[in-house]
């Protein structure tokens, strides 16, 4: 199922995405297997805590599982752009199903050391690191594109809810019958998402042109996001907004037990209200998105995060804090939820996942780094004081929206593939890995129009560069009254095939349009040069 064939409905509805039958099986699926990891991580960490070094090896179960997704999310996105992302998707989720069914089958025998048990974390990391650019790609194949935010809203909260159930799920189960329970409950728990993958009957791609090889795909990735401005937003304000908030998540454990006085099913009690406060989150979305536009969404959200963060902080009374953390867990989705959909409206098909790549890991890292960071803090300086420091930057970051907004149309972007270029004239037919190729543009442009033209090739400039010009510069020619060249250079001639067949979206027309009444009758036939190998 594409996006032009998803189950129509009502596109401010936050549950309307749950009307496409594919969706709603992929989601529920991944709800399961969010359960089962967050009971696999409590699990992992009790079959260590009677052990010699527990707070280290303990400790090591989280970086298993976080280290990764550091380490893989760029290739990740690569791969996912590059392969049929359904057959990367149940090729990874089987790998992990199988590595799970391996750790449950080992610690049922009693064979599960310390070195087996990290290591098959790491294992299994890998395959979640493998699958997230990809599960985050096929989300505008699987609902149409006025149900992204509500699709993105659906994912936070289908997260957040696994992190607050599942540990206190495994608690219980583990507290009954061990581990081996809830290891072998998580290897079943992919069992869903396999078999939904396997019912989707996605669309095959058009193979006409050769695949990109994977380093020129990594910097074609690199390119898109360094001449986009308003992807580079996106993640500015991710790391604004993530750095100060991770201090909850990490700091929350030590302020249930040491603060508050609470045993540890006191503290998944707070868990649960920041699940509870995504599910709220989640079901306020469609009226917020209503009222309020994307900066103006994750101003509220920092403000609600800051003032829930000292609030924790300062106060000693259970049930307010719940409330407080009911209202963090409907900031942190809100703020989740515009930024992912943000980004998956602002990337076309050829790039999505490389793209999310990235927003994966400065979220990954923001929540690694933040909670390194801010645990360091609380030992120096108490848990308290660092809570506030925190809540102080949540509150810079909501002042910083002032001038640092994100793109409030992206919904209206229109990225639909469009191959409006000309086919090249050739009387020479290159080779595909031949280049650098250089092509050239001219433009007559009178002197009253200069402003407006030079104004046009910016947004045309970067245009070329986010689908696949290594260079990109204007030049004024000194022997033609009124004459301008455009030049850019792209790596090989099958990427230029590849701008010119696959990357141009609707988008990149309409800028083409503002300057394709400068054309001189001579610059509609574009010169194309490729450059000689002399060795």
């Amino acid at each position: 199922m594409t996006a032009a064939s998803a189950t129509p409905t009502t596109p401010g509805s936050t549950w309307a995405p749950l009307r496409s039958p594919i969706y709603r099986a992929l989601w529920v699926a991944q709800l399961v297997s969010n359960l089962g990891t967050w009971m696999q991580t409590v699990g992992a960490q009790w079959l260590l805590v009677d052990l010699p070094n527990a707070a280290a090896l303990v400790s090591f179960v989280q970086t298993a599982i976080t280290l990764p997704v550091m380490l893989l999310a760029i290739p990740s996105g690569v791969l996912a752009d590059l392969v049929d992302r359904r057959r990367l998707l149940l090729g990874a989720q089987s790998a992990m199903a199988a590595l799970a069914t391996i750790l449950a089958v080992s610690t049922a025998t009693g064979h599960t050391t310390p070195a087996v048990l990290l290591t098959l974390l790491f294992l299994i990391g890998c395959g979640q690191a493998l699958t997230a650019p990809a599960w985050q790609a096929i989300q505008p194949e699987l609902v149409s594109r006025e149900q992204i935010p509500a699709a993105a809203a659906l994912g936070s909260m289908n997260i957040n809810v696994g992190r607050a159930v599942g540990p206190a799920l495994a608690g219980v189960l583990v507290a009954l019958s061990g581990p081996t329970l809830v290891f072998a409950l998580n290897a079943v728990s992919f069992g869903g998402i396999v078999t939904a993958l396997t019912v989707w009957r996605r669309p095959a791609t058009d193979r006409r042109l050769p695949t990109e090889r994977p380093l020129a795909a990594l910097q074609a990735g690199t390119r898109f996001i360094r001449a986009a401005p308003a992807i580079r937003r996106v993640l500015l304000r991710s790391i604004l907004f993530i750095a100060p908030a991770s201090a909850v998540w990490a700091l929350l454990p030590v302020i249930a037990r040491d603060r508050l006085g609470l045993s540890s099913s006191g503290y998944g009690l707070m868990l649960g209200a920041l699940g509870l406060g995504a599910v709220v989150g989640a079901a306020a979305l469609s009226r917020l998105r209503q009222v309020l536009n994307p900066t103006q969404r994750l101003s509220t959200a920092a403000i609600l995060f800051g003032l829930a963060t000292a609030g924790t902080a300062l106060l000693r009374v259970v049930p307010v804090i719940l409330v407080l953390l009911v209202f963090a867990g409907l900031a942190w989705l809100l703020a989740m939820s515009t930024m992912n959909s943000t980004m998956q409206l602002l990337l076309p098909a050829w790039v999505r996942a490389r793209g999310l790549s990235v927003y994966l890991l400065v979220f990954m890292g923001g929540q690694a780094i933040g909670s390194l960071v801010w645990g360091l803090l609380a030992d120096a300086i108490g848990s308290v004081p660092a809570l506030l420091w925190a809540a102080v930057l949540l509150g810079f970051c909501a002042v910083s929206t002032l001038w640092l907004p994100i793109r409030h149309n992206a919904e209206q972007i229109d990225l639909t593939p469009s191959a409006f270029w000309p086919e090249p004239q050739l009387v020479v037919e290159p080779d595909p890995d031949d280049g650098p190729v250089l092509i050239l543009r001219d433009y007559d442009v009178p002197p009253e129009s200069v402003e407006e033209f030079l104004a046009a090739m910016a947004f045309v400039g970067r245009s070329r560069q986010r689908t696949g010009a290594m260079e990109w510069r204007l030049y004024r020619d000194v022997g033609v009254i009124d004459r301008y060249v455009e030049a850019f250079v792209v790596r090989s001639w099958a990427e230029h095939m590849h701008q010119h067949q696959v990357r141009l979206t609707a988008q990149d027309q309409l800028r083409e349009q503002a300057v394709a009444k400068f054309t001189t009758a001579e610059g509609d036939r574009v010169t194309h040069l490729v450059a000689i190998d002399r060795h």
